[in-house]
């Protein structure tokens, strides 16, 4: 039987700060002292039944942090919100079930004063939903802020950010756990797993889910590397004998991502998410539209017409993208004819220095590139939010297909322009070999030592103007909050899967003309885990835990790759001098010959596909078992409701 929150009483006088809110410096009074209401009220009431208080010390508001709050909960509010979002924690007959607060003593490691059973990331989630959750009842508008207008079931926190008067919410970190992550994380020089499930604990699924796809596609890359040496070495100067390692390639890329299927389901269902209920999607933050009711819910919210949507997606960002792919393959026709130059100087000179000018061509490109991805991510975000999708999943779904089109012709038009009409291998290998290269040297820089770089300095910077405050009293709390809110906020794995679906287009489509490609993909990975742990621990604000049970869309993005992948080495297998020997006459026979292997291929992957379960027997059980349970607990409640019902005309 779910029982009332207005059972419960949870207020405690003390309290662990958990989440930071920042508002701006100029925000009214009677804006704070009613938000702090709102935040502290009775859920009964409308309210989020949490803790807060401003950053103090010695009980005194510090200069630069009137405006600064620190929320936390009790530990029994925690547990009644962690059956609210729909927390999956282990049973005492290690089974996964979604947390009750009445069968709470049926959990493994549960006890009443075990305030641990709850990790912190766990917590801070269960604060972000609660607040995210704040909806005005009958205000009209945020107190002092006559234009932030409210209404009936509209999110409070959304309307403040939206109007500028709160700034940022942010998780703070846990100094001494995360000290512990990371000695065993990044502090250490050593080849061995990632602590996958430490990393779930502090950042939460979504993060984890990022290293361990890292992890898996690094080892996946091993024996591909370790073929690629010795290829590489004895037949360097031979291009033309790539049929086995094209082979081996179709194979590998084939196999891959289905192996994957099943270890994600693994990891999902230890963690919980994979039998999590999914939560109803609200509206994005920068949705607008007329006041509407919503269908579904019955609650008024902004409604935005689909056609108005579409013709904004098939009227200007449809155009606009095909302008910046024709200008993708503008700019690729410029290094092709510097390339050219560079080899007419090369014939006409001889000499070192002209030797080192061919490799120029192919870096400015690279460079370009990289540029033009950079510039091109921004243009499809203000483009897909123009667009005004209405849910957050809508949005990154348009956002990942934009950016995916460009970065593949931008990165991949050039290789496949050198294999397919140039016939060009010798250039097809130089210009793979310094894409690759360049691509992973200017990533690393951008994304991994120029953030820790700055980083070092604001840190240095807020430790003295701490320092300078004349305040007898622990300046740990202050110093930190201080630290972490002058952080970056982390943006996301987004550019970390691009990064990781252009190094796998790399090695899946052309390695075989250059087999070293899989060596440098692991070398910049094992260095990627490294730095991306360091970005996650030091450099960026910590993220809010994220519940998720797979890499979302990421998993079709790379799946397509391999498709495209399988067609790529089928038609470079068909190239190849060996078998262009076996037809020395008939080239459309050739041709055939090579469509049906590719078919054939493709009709074996997608074979293998359904034939290699996405997850693995026993979880099959496992879901089954507990979905038979929940039926037949459902039936017992229903002859309970009718017997009663029975029970009650009889009298």
């Amino acid at each position: 039987m779910k029982i009332s929150w207005s059972a419960y009483d949870t207020f405690e006088a003390n309290f662990k700060p958990l989440v930071v809110v920042e508002l701006a410096k100029d925000t009214k009074d009677e804006t704070k002292e009613w938000l702090t209401q709102k935040i502290i009220e009775k859920k009964k009431n409308g309210g989020a039944q949490l803790l807060v208080k401003p950053l103090m010390a010695d009980g005194k508001k510090i200069e630069g942090n009137q405006n600064i709050y620190l929320v936390g909960a009790s530990h029994l509010r925690l547990l009644l919100g962690a059956e609210t979002v729909g927390l999956v924690k282990e049973c005492n007959d290690n089974t996964m079930r979604a947390f009750t607060y009445t069968a709470r003593k049926t959990f493994k490691d549960f006890a009443e004063d075990n305030h641990d059973f709850l990790t912190m990331a766990e917590c801070q989630y269960i604060i972000k939903h609660e607040l995210e959750n704040l909806r005005a009842k009958d205000e009209k508008m945020i107190p002092g802020y006559p234009q932030a207008k409210l209404y009936p079931g509209k999110s409070i926190m959304r309307r403040l950010i939206s109007n500028g008067i709160l700034l940022q919410i942010f998780p703070l970190h846990d100094p001494e756990e995360l000290k512990k992550l990371g000695h065993t994380w990044y502090k250490k020089l050593k080849i061995s797993y990632q602590p996958l499930d430490e990393i779930r604990c502090y950042f939460g699924e979504t993060i984890a889910f990022y290293f361990a796809f890292l992890e898996y596609i690094t080892f996946a890359l091993v024996p591909m590397a370790i073929i690629g040496i010795p290829y590489y070495i004895f037949d360097w100067e031979d291009y033309d004998k790539y049929v086995l390692f094209a082979g081996f390639n179709l194979v590998w890329s084939a196999i891959l991502l289905e192996l994957w299927k099943r270890c994600c389901a693994l990891m999902a269902y230890r963690w919980g998410t994979l039998v999590m209920k999914r939560q109803f999607e609200e509206p994005r933050p920068g949705f607008h539209g007329v006041l509407g009711i919503n269908p579904v819910t019955g609650r008024e919210e902004p409604v935005y017409s689909s056609f108005k949507r579409q013709l904004r997606i098939y009227l200007v960002s449809l155009p606009f993208v095909c302008l910046c792919l024709y200008f993708s393959l503008y700019v690729m026709m410029v290094y092709f004819e510097l390339e050219y130059q560079a080899h007419l100087y090369h014939e006409e000179n001889q000499s070192e220095l002209s030797s080192l000018i061919l490799y120029v061509p192919s870096i400015i490109y690279a460079v370009v590139i990289e540029v033009l991805n950079r510039i091109y991510r921004y243009a499809a975000e203000f483009l897909t939010s123009w667009e005004n999708h209405r849910l957050e999943s809508s949005y990154q779904n348009h956002l990942v297909l934009k950016v995916l089109v460009f970065n593949f012709l931008n990165c991949f038009a050039s290789l496949f322009y050198i294999a397919f009409v140039m016939f060009d291998m010798k250039l097809l290998r130089q210009s793979l070999a310094t894409l690759l290269i360049t691509s992973q040297v200017l990533n690393q820089c951008v994304e991994a030592v120029l953030p820790y770089w700055l980083q070092k300095r604001r840190t240095k910077s807020v430790k003295k103007k701490v320092k300078a405050l004349d305040i007898d009293t622990d300046l740990t709390l202050l110093e930190q909050v201080n630290l972490e809110k002058g952080m970056d906020t982390y943006p996301g794995t987004f550019d970390d899967y691009l990064e990781l679906f252009l190094q796998f287009g790399y090695v899946s489509l052309f390695s075989c003309v250059y087999p070293l490609a899989a060596v440098f993909a692991v070398l910049n990975n094992i260095t990627e885990m490294y730095s991306d742990a360091l970005k996650m621990c030091r450099i960026f604000k910590r993220p809010f835990s994220e519940p998720a049970a797979n890499i979302g869309v990421w998993q079709l993005a790379f799946q397509t790759m391999t498709v495209i992948s399988v067609v790529t080495n089928c038609v470079l297998i068909g190239m190849s001098p060996q078998v262009n020997g076996l037809f020395p006459e008939s080239k459309i026979e050739l041709i055939l010959i090579v469509v049906l292997a590719e078919h054939l291929a493709l009709a074996v992957k997608f074979l293998m596909a359904y034939a290699i379960a996405d997850k693995p027997r026993d979880i099959q059980i496992k879901l089954a078992r507990l979905e038979f349970e929940s039926l037949e607990a459902l039936k017992q409640q229903q002859m309970k409701l009718v017997a009663e019902s029975l029970k009650e005309q009889a009298n």
